[in-house]
């Protein structure tokens, strides 16, 4: 919050000074009187209001600044089934984390471009609409998490092709002069018994775009996602009632396997087939990602082209000094009554003389 006063800060004091000690000290002077007490408070407090109201209390919001945006449209397809939290990316982090850093490197390499990212595990959910705004873009994919691993029954790596073929041809639609690329990021691991479809009804919306893929041959274990936020627990075994507890992140579990009777930890394995053939669907190319390399070759023969730049809003403000007003008029209504009860009692004393 801030202000605009009307006055100098200092002639507003010097007001408040004056007009507040001479209402504090005939406050004091009648206190015996208690209705003259009453009324010499409320004085006090319509100085105090005028004073606020004087001050102008704002509260700025912000403008918007000024926009740059390209001729391109990027389309972001990330698969968050349970297979995406195995344990063979970068020092044993789950490839999870290594979609997330990818992310954030293609947003920043096409900033000027408009961006949409879509998830998939049982369903696919759009997550971010299309959008200028990079910043929400990577805000979004910093916060993937996998499904929760008790509600998976086994998915499909073309489960978000029907939802992306639509949010394309609205698209297109919209701005059909626009060029849209598709990065889709995966393991290409089938856990549900169909055989997956095609992705080639994207392909005619598209001018390029990569299949990215995670994971290894050999594969590792998958850790469990039970929905629960690790910040939200606390070791409270020797906290006292008035201590503070701090977060205490849940041991990590891992997903079981009990086809061969007696449970042992599900390996996960990329497949390397599955996404080739997604990025022939598609007519573009497939990249397999390590921790050691970066996206550039993902990007390649992709770019945001001329940046159109949109002036921002200026920062508007809300003012807040009519709240003020409120109960200054209120008192203000009480004054002009009491004043005009004691003009009736002074002309009912002369009519009497």
């Amino acid at each position: 919050m801030i202000t605009n006063p009307v006055l100098p800060p200092w002639a507003l004091a010097l007001i408040a000074v004056v007009l507040g000690g001479f209402a504090l000290w005939r406050l004091i002077a009648v206190r015996p009187d208690r209705a003259a007490a009453l009324r010499w408070l409320a004085r006090l407090g319509m100085v105090a209001l005028l004073v606020v109201i004087a001050l102008r209390p704002t509260v700025p919001t912000d403008g918007q600044g000024p926009k740059a945006s390209g001729g391109l449209e990027v389309y972001v397809v990330v698969d968050t089934t349970s297979s995406m939290a195995a344990e063979d990316w970068a020092q044993g982090q789950p490839r999870l984390d290594g979609v997330k850093e990818d992310l954030a490197s293609i947003v920043e390499a096409l900033r000027g471009a408009q961006f949409s990212l879509v998830t998939f595990d049982a369903v696919a959910v759009q997550r971010v609409p299309l959008t200028s705004d990079s910043t929400a873009m990577i805000s979004a994919a910093s916060v993937l998490r996998q499904e929760v691993t008790n509600y998976s029954r086994g998915s499909s790596i073309d489960a978000p092709v029907l939802d992306v073929q639509q949010l394309l041809a609205d698209a297109e639609q919209l701005a059909p002069d626009q060029r849209r690329v598709l990065f889709y990021l995966g393991d290409g691991e089938q856990t549900a018994d169909i055989a997956p479809g095609t992705f080639a009804p994207l392909a005619p919306y598209l001018e390029g775009g990569a299949v990215l893929g995670y994971g290894t041959a050999d594969g590792a274990r998958m850790r469990e996602f039970l929905g629960e936020d690790p910040t939200q627990f606390g070791d409270t075994s020797t906290a006292g009632p008035q201590d503070p507890v701090e977060p205490v992140a849940p041991p990590i579990t891992y997903i079981q396997d009990y086809s061969g009777g007696d449970p042992v930890e599900a390996i996960s394995r990329i497949d390397e087939p599955a996404l080739q053939a997604i990025a022939a669907q598609l007519g573009v190319g497939y990249v397999h990602r390590t921790a050691d390399s970066t996206v550039d070759a993902a990007l390649t023969g992709v770019d945001v082209g001329e940046l159109t730049v949109q002036q921002g809003e200026p920062d508007s403000a809300v003012e807040l000094y009519w709240v003020f007003v409120i109960p200054f008029g209120a008192l203000v209504l009480l004054e002009l009554f009491a004043a005009g009860g004691l003009i009736a009692e002074l002309r009912g004393a002369r009519s009497r003389r």
